[in-house]
């Protein structure tokens, strides 16, 4: 074949995404309930067993089939907890999606003794009612794929026989797993795939009847036209769409419905049929070569352009048919860039506060000439930035190339950074230590999700406070991608060193080596400047070393912002604990993200004795301000060093 093998590939991805149907955003989004059983209140006993029930789910490594139950206290104290994972994920990546579920569902439903929360590919619910064996369809979430099946009735006659017999395959599950997946071929070509599953608490009738209560809502005038949806139930939830959603391996074959003597496989089909597909096919994958062939030699190249980058923009056009704005549009929505839209300046260009005709604000960072991002750069990181979603991290809406013009749209965080108001003696009142510890365990989740929940590996090596942008309610959300370098699974070294000094770590500052250790150390600084309220450069001797000799010397009180000397100084000293270990000289002795999530999460976990940290010298006030900033933030002392050529950004697969 002419074409190389990855750019046939290439095309034939993108050739196909034009006909896959995109699920629906609220589908691959956490979904939860709060119940309106009661409140605990924050030094509670109740409290204190929900944490420790809901850090042991996510830690316990003696259940390997997905489904977790707990109770701890007693009476009115005692909390009931339960945990499903999909049945076609891995267990480490099922701990994972419970811990960031459990902690995602604290922050939704604070001080609230009954609550839910769906992922994806997990459900994580807590009472201080018996919820073990006991069945609740009640609070059933339904969303579905907006797009309608081409001939309707067709495919609910294959659907309804579908989800009939998954229905009773989950249902005769064990003990431990209660869960289906199937799939059969519908017309045009298509298939019709499914997912079915229940709490294993229950037994086959409960199961059942659950099941069939959800799967009627599916054949429900609302939902009747649609190619897929997702319902989702305390007890069972139902997925079904028209391209695989779920590990095929999962997938078991249906019963046999012909003689032994002519068993017949899964989705197979009639003669006149397997002719027909196959002459479509070939004739797709001709007319695919030929496209390949012209994109191949016909495509404009520059002189020593890496693969790279092409592939790069291969992936970054099925980001742009999604996601992209004219010029037009954000120049009006920014009243042409003017001056009382100007943010500040983050990385690489100035950022505007804009509202587009729908209403909707936006914050819109455009890079600047003079910048030293280019196309590779910008592209890299619209890819990086389009497949991000948590709650802590500063979502992209879009993103404009046009010309000269390089835009991206973020959505609009009201509150500004993090260091406008910590830093701010009249601001500072409105952080208390609440909203403090909300905002630590907030960046921590964010830090989690970025090291080893998404697609791909990402270090920030920029996390500091004018990096961390407050929503209205004081939530966190980590901001500025632009210096990020991503990874598969290896550790990394850089002759361009991009950050702030303060926040880095020795190896890096000073050799380029940087991990996920190195953004642990940064958010070790950040939770020692949360806890005192000062930035890290305004002690003559430097924070860790002003933080250390006291801990040292007995004295931690001496750390902690005066403002915060409530009834919170054993949180507060403790949070302190766990910044000292983020901040340990020796990369080996930090703790990992997982860990620190952990460790904040569940006041019964032991702390270890924290070694000396770095004692870093810091730039003067007067420094250059070259590196990249925080993108509402206009003024940070940073300082760039070791520079050449090197791309800021790097996207590897996971």
């Amino acid at each position: 074949m002419c074409c190389s093998r990855p750019l046939f590939f290439t095309c034939l991805i993108l050739i196909l995404h034009l006909f896959a149907p995109t699920l629906a955003q609220t589908l691959a989004q956490d979904i939860h309930e709060c119940s309106d059983e009661g409140n605990y209140t924050s030094n509670s006993t109740y409290r204190a067993n929900l944490h420790t029930i809901l850090a042991s789910m996510s830690s316990d490594t003696k259940i390997s089939y997905g489904f977790y139950n707990f109770s701890v206290g007693e009476s009115s104290d005692k909390v009931n907890a339960i945990a499903l994972c999909r049945g076609d994920i891995g267990t480490d990546e099922c701990r994972s999606c419970v811990n960031a579920s459990s902690q995602d569902l604290l922050q939704y439903c604070p001080n609230q003794k009954e609550a839910i929360i769906w992922d994806p590919k997990c459900m994580v619910r807590y009472s201080n009612n018996s919820i073990f064996g006991v069945l609740k369809v009640r609070a059933l979430y339904t969303f579905e794929n907006y797009r309608n099946a081409s001939d309707v009735d067709a495919y609910k006659r294959v659907l309804g026989p579908l989800l009939q017999r998954l229905t009773n395959l989950a249902a005769a599950g064990n003990s431990t797993r209660k869960f289906a997946v199937g799939s059969e071929a519908a017309q045009d070509f298509q298939r019709i795939y499914a997912l079915l599953m229940c709490t294993p608490d229950l037994d086959e009738v409960q199961c059942k009847s659950c099941l069939e209560q959800t799967k009627s809502k599916v054949f429900e005038p609302c939902c009747y036209e649609k190619q897929g949806g997702r319902y989702m139930s305390p007890s069972c939830e139902l997925r079904y769409e028209s391209y695989t959603f779920y590990d095929p391996k999962a997938e078991a074959p249906p019963p046999s419905l012909l003689p032994p003597s002519s068993p017949p496989t899964e989705g197979k089909e009639s003669k006149p049929s397997r002719t027909t597909i196959i002459i479509v096919v070939s004739t797709i994958g001709f007319a695919l070569q030929i496209v390949c062939i012209f994109v191949f030699y016909f495509r404009p190249r520059k002189s020593g352009q890496k693969v790279k980058s092409t592939e790069a923009k291969h992936e970054i056009s099925s980001v742009e048919s999604f996601i992209r704005y004219d010029f037009g549009t954000i120049r009006v929505a920014t009243e042409n860039f003017s001056e009382v839209n100007k943010l500040g300046e983050g990385g690489f260009g100035a950022v505007y506060k804009g509202k587009l005709q729908n209403g909707l604000e936006i914050a819109v960072k455009r890079l600047s000439m003079g910048s030293r991002q280019g196309n590779i750069e910008f592209e890299n990181e619209v890819l990086l930035l389009a497949r991000l979603q948590h709650r802590n991290l500063v979502r992209i809406k879009g993103f404009c190339l046009e010309g000269n013009e390089r835009l991206l749209i973020y959505e609009f965080v009201p509150n500004a950074s993090l260091d406008h108001f910590l830093f701010d003696p009249i601001r500072q009142v409105q952080l208390n230590w609440e909203k403090r510890h909300q905002v630590i365990e907030g960046i921590a989740r964010g830090l989690l999700y970025l090291h080893e929940d998404s697609r791909l590996r990402i270090i920030h090596r920029d996390l500091k406070a004018s990096n961390i942008l407050l929503d209205a309610y004081m939530n966190p959300k980590i901001s500025d991608f632009g210096t990020a370098r991503l990874l598969d699974r290896t550790e990394g070294n850089t002759v361009r060193i991009i950050g702030t000094y303060g926040y880095m770590p020795p190896e890096y500052a000073q050799c380029g080596a940087f991990s996920m250790k190195s953004d642990v150390f940064s958010f070790g600084v950040l939770i020692l400047e949360i806890a005192s309220g000062r930035k890290n450069n305004s002690f003559p001797e430097g924070l860790l070393s002003y933080a250390w000799e006291n801990w040292r010397q007995g004295t931690p009180l001496n750390i902690v912002d005066p403002t915060l000397m409530v009834n919170s100084t054993i949180q507060i000293l403790r949070c302190i604990h766990i910044g000292l270990l983020c901040v340990q000289e020796n990369v080996n002795d930090r703790p990992t993200t997982a860990s620190v999530v952990l460790m904040l999460g569940s006041e019964s976990i032991t702390l270890a004795v924290p070694k000396r940290p770095p004692f870093l010298m810091y730039m003067s006030s007067t420094g250059p301000d070259m590196l990249s900033r925080g993108s509402y933030q206009s003024r940070n002392n940073n300082v760039q060093a070791l520079v050449n050529d090197a791309s800021i950004t790097e996207v590897y697969p996971r």
